[in-house]
C-alpha cells in the first residue's frame, strides 16, 4: 500500500472517530438541534441532502474545527425504524422518525374533519406506527356527545388480538388537568409519541400539561434556530421524564393531509375495517367499489363497515387514482 493510501485511510479513520452520536430534538428548515447522550444540545446543519434529518432521527455529527464557530455538521442519518410523513402533488412533509405511536388529538369544538382523521390514520398504518385517537373537551357536554357518537365506528374496529384496533380516549384537558395527566401517562411511558392534530384541538395545552415549562423551552429553541426570531420551530421533541425514556414530539397543526405516497390498491390494507373483509372478495384485484362478489360491499350492506368510512375510502381511492398514469 502506498504512503498516500495509508495517509488517506488514516485521515478517514480520524474523521470517523471524531463523529459523535446524537438525537435530533428540533428542526426548522435545514437547521437542527442535536442532543448528545449526556444531554448537551448543539445546532447542526446537514451536509448535503443525504444527511437531511428530521426530529427523532439518530445521527452522526461532527463538531467544527477550533475557531470556526459552535455549529456542528450532520454527517450521517442512521437507519430509521419508520418515518411518518404526508405527500401532496407538490411536496413531501416529514413529521418525525423512529416513532412508537401517534396521538391524534381532535376536539368536540371546533368540529373535527373525519376525512382528515382518516388520512392521518391511513398514513400511520402505511408506516406501521400505532395510532391513538383522543377527543378533547369532554366538558362541553352537547358537542362532545355528538363528536363521541361520530367516533363510535373507530371504537369498534377490532384488532387481530380481538382488542380495539384504535384506542379512543375522551379528555378534558382544561377542566381537570392533573386527572388527565394521570390518565394519559400510562399510554405514553417509555415510548416516543408524535402528537398530531388540527389547530384548536388543544395540542399546546396537552404538551404543557405533560411537560411543565415546554413553552419556555420552545421559545429558547426557536431563538437558537431562528437567530432570535420568536417563531415556533417546525417540530420539537420534549422529554416527559428526567430519565429521558418518554418523549413527546409536537408538530404543527395540519389542515391538509396528502396521501400521494400511497397507491390506490394499497388503501384498503391501511383501513383495518375494510381490510378485514377484503379477503372475501371474488377477484384478487378487487377495488371494493363496484365488483360482484365483493366481501367489502357485502359487509357494508350488512352494517359491519361504517358508511362514512366507506365513503371516505371511495373519495380517497378516486383522489389517489387521478395522479397515477
Amino acid at each position: 500500500m502506498s504512503h498516500f493510501s495509508k495517509s488517506k485511510k488514516a485521515a478517514a479513520a480520524s474523521a470517523a472517530s471524531a463523529l459523535e452520536a446524537g438525537l435530533v430534538v428540533a428542526s426548522h428548515g435545514r437547521h437542527c438541534m442535536v442532543e448528545t447522550p449526556d444531554g448537551q444540545r448543539r445546532i447542526c446543519h446537514p451536509r448535503g441532502k443525504k444527511s437531511q434529518a428530521v426530529v427523532g432521527d439518530t445521527v452522526l455529527w461532527q463538531a467544527p474545527p477550533p475557531g470556526q464557530g459552535e455549529e456542528g455538521t450532520i454527517e450521517k442519518v442512521q437507519e430509521r425504524r419508520n418515518l411518518f410523513y404526508r405527500q401532496d402533488e407538490i411536496r413531501t412533509k416529514s413529521f418525525a422518525a423512529n416513532l412508537d405511536q401517534i396521538l391524534i388529538l381532535i376536539a368536540a369544538e371546533p368540529v373535527f374533519s373525519e376525512s382528515q382523521l382518516v388520512r392521518a390514520l391511513v398514513a400511520a398504518e402505511a408506516a406501521h406506527i400505532k395510532p391513538i385517537i383522543a377527543l378533547n373537551k369532554s366538558d362541553l357536554a352537547g358537542p362532545f356527545a355528538a363528536a363521541w357518537a361520530r367516533l363510535q365506528p373507530y371504537c369498534h374496529i377490532a384488532g387481530k388480538d380481538g382488542q380495539p384496533h384504535y384506542p379512543v380516549l375522551g379528555l378534558s384537558l382544561n377542566a381537570n388537568p392533573q386527572a388527565q395527566r394521570a390518565e394519559l401517562l400510562p399510554y405514553l411511558e417509555g415510548k416516543t409519541t408524535l402528537v398530531l392534530g388540527p389547530s384548536g384541538a388543544g395540542k399546546s395545552t396537552l404538551i404543557n400539561l405533560l411537560v411543565p415549562g415546554a413553552t419556555v423551552l420552545t421559545n429558547e429553541i426557536s431563538q437558537a434556530l431562528n437567530s432570535g426570531k420568536h417563531t415556533t420551530t417546525s417540530t420539537t421533541l420534549y422529554w416527559v421524564d428526567a430519565q429521558r425514556s418518554t418523549a413527546l414530539i409536537d408538530s404543527p397543526g395540519f389542515q391538509e393531509f396528502g396521501l400521494q405516497h400511497i397507491a390506490p390498491m394499497q388503501l384498503a390494507s391501511c383501513m383495518p375495517d375494510i381490510a378485514a373483509h377484503a379477503s372475501g372478495c371474488k377477484f384478487y384485484n378487487c377495488t371494493h367499489l363496484h365488483e360482484p362478489g365483493c366481501g367489502v360491499l357485502s359487509a357494508l350492506q350488512a352494517g359491519h363497515i361504517s358508511a362514512n368510512r366507506y365513503r371516505i375510502y371511495g373519495d380517497l381511492f378516486a383522489e389517489l387514482g387521478q395522479t397515477r398514469y
